[in-house]
């Protein structure tokens, strides 16, 4: 059961990774395991992802962090859900982020001109 995560928590952490261009193996694993523990929990708590979800609660606070335009995933279940992608918005900006355009490749597209 997880308890109530901090945006205060979360921001610290996601800043962390935010401005680094190179990063050994221990201190990316460090970081996530920090980021599955307080990040993630914001997602779930708030149930904007399901408890049973911490790698998709993860995977989307990476590219909300890294300030990803776009999050391509084939995972409609728990990221690309079309009821729940205003709730993870919400968790991801009540922490002070932009949250990514959530969708499947297919949905990208590009333009007519491609």
């Amino acid at each position: 059961m997880y308890s109530h995560g901090s945006c205060d928590q979360t921001i610290v952490h996601l800043n962390f990774i935010k401005d680094l261009h190179e990063i050994d193996k221990d201190e990316i694993y460090s970081f996530i395991t920090s980021y599955n523990e307080l990040g993630g929990k914001i997602l779930i708590t708030q149930d904007a992802v399901p408890e049973d979800s911490e790698k998709d609660a993860l995977h989307i606070g990476i590219a909300a962090a890294q300030g990803a335009d776009y999050l391509l995933t084939w995972n409609f279940k728990h990221i690309n859900n079309a009821e729940m992608k205003s709730a993870k918005a919400k968790v991801v900006e009540s922490c002070g982020l932009v949250c990514p355009q959530i969708c499947s490749p297919e949905e990208l597209g590009g333009t007519s001109n491609d």
